[in-house]
């Protein structure tokens, strides 16, 4: 699942606790900034049974918790990004 809208302060062991009262966490991540190590806000968590996923979902979604209302929803496949060395202006760069 995707968790969204996360305060700054919430942990993976926030995320385990809240969604473990509707099954067994598998995993449960918040992603952090790789050079400031701060979070950014959003996450994702899996579950065992997709029946116990839909019910944290339904529980969770629009929670408040640590000051803000989190979003959960059902994580998408993430798209590959596609490495054009464009540079943005439709024109491909030579490199040397």
């Amino acid at each position: 699942m995707y968790v969204s809208n996360l305060s700054y302060q919430t942990t993976e062991e926030d995320l385990v606790k809240l969604f473990s009262q509707f099954g067994n966490v598998t995993s449960a991540k918040v992603i952090t900034d790789k050079e400031t190590g701060r979070s950014r806000g959003f996450g994702f968590v899996e579950m065992d049974a997709v029946e116990e996923a839909r019910k944290a979902m339904d529980g969770l979604n629009e929670k408040e918790v640590n000051g803000r209302a989190m979003n959960v929803s059902q994580a998408r496949e993430r798209e590959e990004r596609s490495n054009n060395n464009s540079g943005g202006y439709g024109r491909k760069r030579n490199s040397w």
